[in-house]
């Protein structure tokens, strides 16, 4: 058993308040949801508990919150996890969320990998794009099955290059900094080097 050690509104929603459990914030709920089941400061408290009257009491409102999040553009499961921690639901009321937005297709890694290729992939090579999709929690399959079948890395990459070169002199620093561009925007050193090449520059 925990003991509550605060209850203190939250500053950027007077409807609701933070729970603090054994010194440490635990969760977020609804002011009137506190008071229905008279929480208080001082007293214990099953944990088991807390995160059933959270789920019981806010999971619609934690979906709408999810799904305002996601009018913007679209996110992966982590990124919709992340966000509602942040917010202050519970794992149980994580879960629920998410259980809905997959049964309503709005959540779907695999396809969010495969958008994030198709639109990051004209300026940025294979080891970048992966890089991006992990730190945004994609999973290993998804961002593998996006890549798989992704074609034109070697246009992008001259493309990117082009860019770079644009009103730079052909001389052999700026070639060499071009290249160094190249495998900072992700693209492996065979591509780099067929793209520079592409230009009349030779391997040394």
């Amino acid at each position: 058993m925990s003991d509550i050690t605060a209850i203190t509104p939250q500053v950027k929603d007077k409807e609701r308040c933070n729970i603090y459990v054994d010194g440490k914030f635990y969760c977020g709920l609804k002011l009137e949801t506190a008071l229905r089941y008279r929480l208080k400061a001082g007293e214990p408290i099953d944990l088991a508990k807390l995160d059933e009257i959270q789920l019981e009491n806010e999971k619609s409102q934690a979906l709408d919150k999810a799904m305002t999040h996601l009018s913007a553009s679209m996110k992966t499961e982590k990124q919709i996890r992340d966000y509602l921690k942040k917010k202050g639901y519970v794992d149980a009321v994580c879960d629920y969320v998410l259980e809905k937005l997959r049964g309503y297709s709005f959540v779907d890694d695999g396809e969010y990998c495969e958008q994030y290729v198709r639109t990051a992939g004209k300026n940025k090579g294979r080891r970048l794009i992966a890089a991006e999709l992990k730190k945004r929690g994609a999973s290993e399959d998804a961002i593998g099955a996006a890549l798989e079948d992704r074609e034109g890395e070697e246009d992008a990459a001259k493309a990117v290059l082009a860019k770079y070169m644009k009103n730079r002199e052909f001389t052999r620093e700026n070639l060499t900094k071009a290249y160094r561009h190249l495998l900072s925007k992700g693209f492996d050193y065979d591509t780099a080097k067929d793209a520079l090449a592409s230009l009349g520059a030779d391997d040394e």
